[in-house]
C-alpha cells in the first residue's frame, strides 16, 4: 500500500536519493544539499509531500507546492519537483501525489502552474489529468547536461476567473499564443490586438547606479510601475525590504538625472541556471523606461561574469507599448498566463517573454498534436527572428506581394516560419495539398511534372512557388526539388488568414495582385511546356 504524507526531517535524505536516481548529478544543486532540502520541510512558503512505501517503509517519491512564486498577495503556486523512484514508476504514485497536493493548497492559492519538462511525458500526462491546461513552451528554460525545454500548464482556482480583467490589449506578435492559451483555459478569447502602440523613446543619457539602501526611500516614493500603472511582473517586489532582496540574489539598477532618481529596474540572477529574470521597473517618466531596460543587460553580464543563456520577464497584457518595446530588445512571447497576477481589485493576464541568445534546437514531434501547435507557435518566432531581415526583403520582392509598405511587409514576414532542403529532397509533390508558399532565401529549386516527365523550370533566391495551394487549397500541379542546399521562408494558410483576419487592408494588396499573376504566371508555363494548361492552378 502507498500513502503520501507531509516530509519530515527523517525524509531528506530519501528525497536526495530520488533525485539522484531520476537526474542523476545534473538537477538543481538545491535538491541535493541536505541542509537546503530540511529548510524545504519547515518553510511556510513551501509544501514538500513523500510517498511511502508502508509494506517495507521507503519512501519513493516526493512532491511539492512553492506558495511564493507570485508577489505575496498573488495567491499563485508553482506545482513542482514531482518525482517517483524508477523502481516504483506506472504504479499510480504520481497522480497520489498531485492529488494529495491539489487536496492540500486549493484553498490557498488562485493560480497553480506546472512546468514540465519534454523528456518526461508522464508528468504531463499527470498535469492535464488533474485539470491543468496548456499555456505555453519554454524554450531553453533549464540548465541540465544541456539546456531542457519545458512545456507550461496553469489551472485556477477559487473564484480567480471570476476577478480576472477582461479586453487585454496586445501587439499583434502576441495575439495567437494568447487566443491559443484563453481557450484552452476554458475563457472566452477577448483579446484585443493594438497595432499601433509605439515602443517606449529612447530617450537621454541617464547616470547608472547599483542599488544601495541609500537610494531605497526615494524609490519607494515613486508610484509608476510600483504600485500604480505596473508594467511588469514578478516574484520580489522592492517594498519587501533590502534583506529580503538580497537573500533572494535580487538587484537593482537605478537612472539617475540631474541627481535625483528617476527610475530603476530590479532583476533576479541565478548563477547556476546562466538565468536573469527581471521582475520590477520603476519610473518617473517613459524616457528612462528604455535606457533601463537596455543598460541593464552590463549589469547582470558582469555579476554573471559572462552574458546570460536566459532572460525571462512577465509583462502586463494590458500594456502594448511595453510589449513592443520587449519586442525591439529581442525578447519573444513563449507563455500567456491568464488571471496571474493580482493588481488593485482585478486579476491581470500576463505575457511571459524570453530573450536567448540563438534559436533553441527542438524536436516537438514527442509531443501530442495539441501542444505541438502551441510549441510551434512559440518555435517559429525564434526561428524567424533569426533571418526576419532576409524574409522581408525577398516578400517584398515578389509580385504577390507589390504595393505593401515597409510596415505591413514586415508584418507578414514575421508570420512565416522557415525551412531547409538538402540537394535532392523534395518539397512538395504533384497532387498534394499543405496550403503553404515556400519564399526561396537560399538555393535552387527544380519544378517538373510527373505525369508528362516535362521539366518545367527552376525557382532560385527571392523567388516563390506554392502561391495557389497557400491561397486556394488546391492541389500542387507540379512537384518541386531542391537542386542544391534550399532554405525558405513558409507561409502556412492558416498562419495568411489569421493576419488578413487582423489586416484587412494586407489581404486587399494579396488578392487583388493574385489575381494580375496568376494569369501571367501559367502563361508563361503553357510556353513553357509547350501543351494547354487551361486554368488549372499550378505549383
Amino acid at each position: 500500500m502507498i500513502t503520501v504524507r507531509q516530509a519530515a526531517a527523517k525524509d531528506v535524505g530519501a528525497m536526495r536519493d530520488i533525485f539522484l536516481a531520476c537526474y542523476g548529478t545534473d538537477y538543481s544543486p538545491r535538491y541535493y544539499d541536505e541542509d537546503q532540502l530540511t529548510r524545504l520541510v519547515y518553510s511556510d512558503d513551501s509544501l514538500l509531500l513523500v510517498a511511502e512505501d508502508t509494506e517495507s517503509g521507503a519512501i519513493i517519491g516526493t512532491a511539492s507546492v512553492d506558495l511564493e512564486v507570485g508577489a505575496r498577495s498573488d495567491l499563485v503556486a508553482e506545482f513542482g519537483r514531482l518525482a517517483v523512484h524508477p523502481a516504483f514508476r506506472h504504479r499510480g504514485v504520481g497522480n497520489l501525489l498531485m492529488s494529495e497536493r491539489l487536496l492540500r493548497v486549493q484553498d490557498r492559492i488562485q493560480l497553480g502552474f506546472v512546468e514540465t519538462s519534454m523528456t518526461h511525458p508522464y508528468a504531463l500526462q499527470i498535469a492535464e489529468l488533474h485539470g491543468f491546461a496548456l499555456i505555453g513552451f519554454l524554450p531553453s528554460r533549464w540548465r541540465l547536461k544541456q539546456r531542457e525545454n519545458l512545456v507550461l500548464l496553469a489551472r485556477h482556482f477559487g473564484n480567480a476567473q471570476q476577478l480576472r480583467k477582461n479586453d487585454p490589449h496586445v501587439i499583434p506578435e502576441i495575439y495567437a499564443l494568447a487566443h491559443l492559451a484563453l481557450e484552452n483555459c476554458s475563457i472566452s478569447p477577448d483579446v484585443i490586438v493594438d497595432e499601433d502602440a509605439p515602443a517606449y523613446p529612447l530617450g537621454r543619457t541617464f547616470e547608472e547606479q547599483d542599488f544601495t539602501t541609500g537610494g531605497y526611500a526615494t524609490l519607494l516614493h515613486i508610484e509608476r510601475g510600483r504600485v500604480r500603472h505596473r508594467e511588469i511582473f514578478g516574484p520580489m517586489r522592492l517594498h519587501y525590504g533590502v534583506f529580503k532582496l538580497q537573500s533572494r540574489r535580487s538587484s537593482y539598477l537605478i537612472a539617475r538625472e540631474d541627481g535625483r532618481i528617476a527610475g530603476a529596474v530590479g532583476f533576479t540572477i541565478d548563477p547556476h541556471d546562466k538565468a536573469v529574470r527581471i521582475f520590477e521597473l520603476i519610473s518617473l517618466h517613459d524616457e528612462v523606461i528604455r535606457f533601463l531596460l537596455t543598460n541593464i543587460e552590463r549589469t547582470w553580464t558582469g555579476k554573471l561574469g559572462g552574458p546570460a543563456e536566459l532572460v525571462e520577464i512577465d509583462v502586463s497584457a494590458y500594456a502594448p507599448r511595453m510589449q513592443r518595446t520587449l519586442l525591439e530588445l529581442g525578447f519573444l512571447p513563449v507563455a500567456y498566463i491568464p488571471a496571474f497576477a493580482f493588481d488593485e481589485v482585478e486579476r491581470l493576464d500576463v505575457v511571459k517573454m524570453f530573450r536567448l541568445p540563438a534559436p533553441p534546437e527542438v524536436n516537438i514531434e514527442a509531443l501530442t498534436p495539441r501542444n505541438r501547435t502551441l510549441a510551434d507557435l512559440v518555435l517559429r518566432r525564434f526561428r524567424t527572428r533569426s533571418v526576419l531581415p532576409r524574409v522581408a526583403a525577398a516578400v517584398h520582392h515578389l509580385p504577390l506581394f507589390a504595393g505593401l509598405i515597409s510596415e505591413q511587409v514586415t508584418r507578414l514576414a514575421g508570420v512565416c516560419g522557415t525551412a531547409s532542403f538538402e540537394p535532392g529532397k523534395t518539397i512538395f509533390r504533384e497532387g498534394e495539398t499543405d496550403y503553404r508558399m515556400h519564399v526561396v532565401l537560399q538555393g535552387e529549386v527544380q519544378i517538373s511534372v510527373a505525369r508528362s516527365s516535362t521539366f518545367v523550370g527552376v525557382v532560385r533566391d527571392g523567388e516563390c512557388l506554392g502561391e495557389m495551394s497557400l491561397l486556394t487549397g488546391a492541389p500542387h500541379s507540379a512537384t518541386a526539388t531542391a537542386r542544391t542546399y534550399v532554405e525558405t521562408a513558409v507561409l502556412e494558410h492558416a498562419d495568411l488568414g489569421e493576419l488578413i483576419r487582423l489586416r484587412s487592408d494586407i489581404g486587399l494588396h494579396i488578392y487583388r495582385n493574385l489575381a494580375v499573376g496568376a494569369c501571367e504566371k501559367l502563361k508563361h508555363m503553357d510556353v513553357s511546356a509547350q501543351r494547354p494548361l487551361g486554368c488549372k492552378n499550378l505549383l
